[in-house]
């Protein structure tokens, strides 16, 4: 009886042991993380506060499969692939007709930033989601096209249609006259 009781302890303490290393790299992992998917949230809603919480979301997602995925995916890639879910699922439940700003935008002294920001982000917004996501991943986060297709699902060719149609989309909304200073 003293050997299953033991036995049993030791499966015990080497679970916790090994949960407690996987805890660790999963800590790890959220502080290397969490600022670039946070930041790629804003791109796709306009709101710091939803950014947070998608973020917070796909990373609640990836802690429930930690144990499976933390050793044998490539987790950057993961990552975005399952905060775009994220995004994708939260457009499909709420309209994506408001640009939220933490600022007005005709404060003095920032008309210029202001400006800019606030027109970027409606042209932004004017796009389909999935386009945005193209955008976002492929010019902002500067992934290759080969990258975007992995994290999206979707193939190299769509990717690069997708990026074509948006940048057109997005010329035809800022006008000639745009120029970033």
């Amino acid at each position: 009886m003293t050997n299953i009781v033991s036995s049993e302890q030791g499966w015990s303490f080497t679970w916790r042991r090994g949960r407690a290393v996987r805890d660790e790299e999963f800590t790890a992992f959220v502080a290397a993380v969490t600022p670039r998917l946070r930041r790629t949230a804003y791109l796709m809603c306009r709101d710091w506060h939803l950014a947070q919480d998608l973020t917070q979301l796909t990373l609640a997602r990836m802690y429930a499969s930690w144990g499976r995925i933390w050793r044998t995916a490539n987790l950057e890639a993961y990552s975005r692939r399952v905060l775009m879910n994220a995004v994708f699922d939260q457009r499909r439940r709420r309209s994506g007709s408001e640009v939220v700003l933490a600022d007005l935008p005709d404060r003095p002294g920032q008309e210029s930033t202001a400006d800019l920001h606030v027109t970027l982000m409606r042209a932004l917004a004017a796009l389909p989601v999935r386009d945005q996501a193209v955008v976002v991943l492929r010019h902002w986060e500067d992934h290759s096209v080969d990258t975007v297709a992995e994290i999206l699902g979707v193939s190299v060719s769509v990717v690069k249609m997708r990026n074509m149609r948006a940048l057109g989309r997005l010329r035809e909304l800022l006008g000639a006259d745009f120029a970033v200073q």
